[in-house]
């Protein structure tokens, strides 16, 4: 191949190195440059092999032997012989036979033989990420075809770092898309709920009619279910790759906006813990306990504590107010039944105890995991 047509050939694979957008592409683009490599050097083999852990091959794109002959040869090639000395030595090797190099090992069965031998490492980012290997050329591999097969296995570099940065990058982006959409459910859409919550509850203590009343309360009702569901996907639009905000400051957090709203008292106790993947879970509890204390119970003040007991957590949330029949329980809504569920799928169970006049308490008690 002469240098003109060399050039010729390498712009387009560099531009299609640049445009890399996955694995798939970066496969497709892979099996060009080996292609290309058998083109431009005339060498009957070629291959690219990438190496894994433990310096062994873990892929091997190749061309010159069939499909139909790789199979009866067998398992792909893994780095031993020569193939190995390229990997450990991370140079440039050209032999005249490759039987002659004491690191050979011979070929398998129904392998074809091969004289002449080409090894050029393919590096990425600094770090070896595998070689170009080339054999039989008649006659032997030449300078030109160093230089060329080198500037190919740069293309070749280029095109895995693009892929690898295109992944980051496109994570990146979800990432931020994923905060972006969480931030504006809770700081626009959530709120605006809850504030329109609050002045339904203000409307509702000034009208007298009971059915009306009624007619408002379960309207509050439903605004609660929907900010709880929205709140609820927030959570899982948070990415968990991220560092998180520790169990603790968020309870302390959720206590201080949500009792912010009342003239109730709200006290909080709790121990430091580490984030776990169940505390979204607890958090919602926590909100929805907390919501029903608030709004329903009339007290003056309202405990939450969240602390250890042996090998389990005891969420409690406490309130002095009007209290209710515990054959009531069953009826009144309030998202007991989810609560319910959740403390379930956190391995433990829930328990009310109330009496008219006397108060309530909410505990959730599960394993620490």
């Amino acid at each position: 191949m002469t240098e003109r047509a060399g050039l010729t050939r390498i712009a387009p694979l560099i531009a299609e190195a640049a445009s890399v957008e996955g694995e798939a592409d970066l496969g497709r683009v892979l099996r060009t440059l080996v292609a290309e490599v058998m083109s431009a050097t005339g060498a009957p083999y070629v291959a690219l092999g990438v190496i894994g852990e433990h310096q062994v091959l873990s892929d091997f794109v190749f061309e010159g032997i069939s499909q139909d002959q790789a199979n009866r040869i067998g398992h792909l090639p893994t780095g031993k012989g020569v193939l190995g000395t390229v990997i450990r030595e991370n140079e440039t090797i050209i032999l005249s036979s490759i039987g002659e190099h004491p690191d050979s090992v011979g070929f398998p069965e129904n392998h074809p033989s091969m004289e002449a031998f080409l090894g050029v490492p393919v590096s990425v980012g600094g770090e070896a990420f595998g070689n170009l290997y080339l054999t039989d050329k008649e006659g032997g591999f030449t300078d030109e075809d160093v230089a060329v097969v080198s500037a190919l296995g740069r293309i070749a570099g280029a095109a895995i770092q693009t892929a690898r940065l295109q992944t980051r990058l496109r994570h990146v982006a979800i990432v931020e898309d994923r905060h972006r959409i969480a931030r504006d459910l809770h700081d626009s859409v959530i709120q605006d709920l809850f504030a329109v919550g609050l002045g339904l509850q203000g409307l509702s203590a000034r009208v007298g009619d009971a059915d009306v009343t009624g007619l408002i309360d379960d309207s509050i009702d439903t605004l609660d279910e929907a900010v709880n569901t929205l709140r609820s996907y927030v959570f899982e639009l948070k990415d968990t790759t991220r560092p998180t905000v520790g169990l603790d400051e968020r309870i302390q957090s959720l206590v201080a906006r949500m009792g912010s709203a009342y003239p109730t008292n709200v006290r909080l106790a709790l121990e430091d813990f580490e984030s776990r993947e169940s505390d979204d879970e607890l958090i919602l509890i926590v909100t929805e306990a907390l919501s029903n204390a608030l709004r329903h119970s009339q007290a003056e003040n309202v405990e939450v504590s969240l602390e250890r007991e042996g090998s389990d957590l005891v969420l409690q949330v406490v309130d002095d107010g009007v209290g209710f029949e515990a054959t009531e329980i069953s009826g009144r809504g309030m998202g007991i039944a989810n609560m319910r569920t959740r403390a379930q799928g956190l391995g433990g169970n829930l328990q009310i105890e109330s009496r008219p006049g006397e108060g309530t308490k909410l505990q959730v008690r599960f394993p620490v995991r």
